[in-house]
């Protein structure tokens, strides 16, 4: 289908910021909401009405949204054909449990059907609560339950989430400071950041010592680290500074995962379905998980979250693992449709194009910037790391935020991440036109080339 028909045509379209009536309701948010508020203190926008790859606010402004709800809007705010599905389910029945229905199956199976290799239709599918931690916690519970383990291998850079065992396994230390101690036994190991690479070394002379080190932890009697049920990892890490390891680091893990028999958990929460310009984003290392978290994105917008993991660790008894929402199959309908959208449209490739457009654009923009350190990305999943000097490539916060500020002011929506808060992340609706890319893209440049010349000034 033509793309251009999902968005707003005039975005964007900048009428007052905020305006009188986001003010107001914003302000009543504070008032009456809980403290732990998180992007409205960023991005002070009332959302009225979601079109595609826009978004129109309560006083008429239009932004492009490179955001995409953190990930979940893969097909767009507001499609068409999810939309019509999920009107069509909630004539019928809107909550099941486990029961079996129609739709829950469909989406089961269409699932299995997207699987690469030896895991097409050879997967097993549950789902569990609403939020993407929940399959996280499905996925280190069914790695315990299989081997009988306890100590896990997480990495540094990596979100899984904010209940109690996938903010565990996350790295951030400000999410979990307030609340440790938390899971025992959880083992960080480094992530291969090229960019900045905690065994000084550069990508003419990098020999994987990040997937190496990984190695000793589990072959050294005096690692500490016990035998892991398992290992969890994002293939491309999001939330972490939308960092891309190097060609052979994932299938590394793989192999060193397999040799010392560790289930590999691969976390495709905010990857996965299509945004990385292949279904899954371990399919670009065409490595094999043993279990694989899913979220955001399988929702069509909905929230809805599930695991898939091979047939071999289908070893969980009656109710193992249960939860009230993981029978809402109106979201399973969102999903289901969904999937169907992405392979009809070809959305891996769309975001392969786009993405590859997009990195082209922001490469320029790099070469003419003080402040941009590097541009990366694969696929609709890209990172632009801000810094205050690109010899030292000191983290520069402050500038970071100002850049998302002066993209605001501009109608863009972007927000920033990584291991300083430092990296202006895009993740757009993948039904994102070439038109709108280039327009964000530029004003995103005019926006970082305001923070330089105020540098200045």
């Amino acid at each position: 289908m033509e793309f251009e028909e999902l968005s707003f045509e005039e975005a964007p379209k900048i009428v007052t910021l905020p305006g009188p009536k986001s003010t107001t309701l914003l302000q009543l948010q504070r008032d009456i909401e809980g403290s732990a508020l998180s992007y409205p203190r960023n991005i002070p926008v009332v959302m009225d009405e979601g079109r595609g790859a826009t978004i129109k606010d309560i006083d008429g402004n239009i932004f492009i949204d490179f955001f995409g709800g953190a990930g979940v809007l893969a097909v767009g705010h507001c499609n068409p054909f999810v939309t019509e599905a999920v009107q069509k389910q909630q004539g019928k029945i809107t909550h099941t449990l486990d029961f079996p229905t129609e739709v829950r199956l469909e989406l089961i199976q269409k699932v299995r059907k997207v699987m690469p290799g030896k895991l097409k239709d050879n997967v097993r599918v549950q789902f569990g609560g609403p939020t993407g931690s929940d399959s996280v916690e499905m996925a280190v519970k069914l790695a315990k339950y299989y081997t009988n383990r306890h100590s896990l291998i997480a990495f540094e850079g990596g979100y899984h989430g904010m209940t109690a065992g996938a903010c565990t396994v996350s790295s951030g230390k400000f999410w979990k400071q307030k609340y440790i101690p938390m899971l025992p036994e959880v083992h960080f190991v480094p992530y291969a950041y090229c960019y900045r690479c905690p065994f000084y070394r550069t990508r003419t002379n990098c020999s994987l010592e990040c997937a190496l080190f990984y190695e000793h932890v589990l072959e050294d009697p005096h690692s500490g680290v016990c035998h892991p049920a398992a290992a969890i990892i994002e293939p491309i890490q999001g939330e972490g500074g939308s960092i891309i390891p190097p060609d052979g680091y994932m299938k590394r893990i793989e192999e060193i995962s397999r040799q010392y028999e560790v289930p590999l958990i691969c976390d495709e929460v905010q990857a996965g379905f299509c945004r990385t310009g292949e279904f899954f984003s371990f399919q670009h290392s065409k490595t094999i998980p043993d279990i694989i978290t899913m979220s955001k994105a399988l929702g069509g917008g909905f929230p809805l979250s599930a695991i898939a993991y091979r047939e071999e660790l289908n070893v969980w008894e009656k109710a193992a693992h249960i939860g009230t929402f993981r029978g809402n199959v109106c979201a399973m309908a969102a999903g289901a449709a969904s999937v169907d959208f992405m392979i009809d449209n070809d959305l891996s490739g769309h975001a392969r194009r786009i993405g590859d457009f997009m990195l082209n654009n922001l490469e320029k923009i790099e070469k003419n910037s003080n402040i941009v350190g590097e541009v990366r990305g694969r696929g609709l999943m890209i990172g632009v790391e801000i810094v205050s000097d690109k010899e030292t490539k000191k983290p520069a916060t402050n500038l970071a935020d100002q850049v998302r500020r002066e993209s605001f002011n501009r109608g863009v929506l972007i927000e920033i991440g990584g291991h300083y808060d430092n990296v202006a992340r895009f993740l757009p609706p993948l039904i994102i036109t070439k038109e709108l890319a280039e327009t964000g893209v530029a004003l995103v440049g005019e926006a970082i080339q305001k923070v330089e010349r105020s540098l200045n000034s």
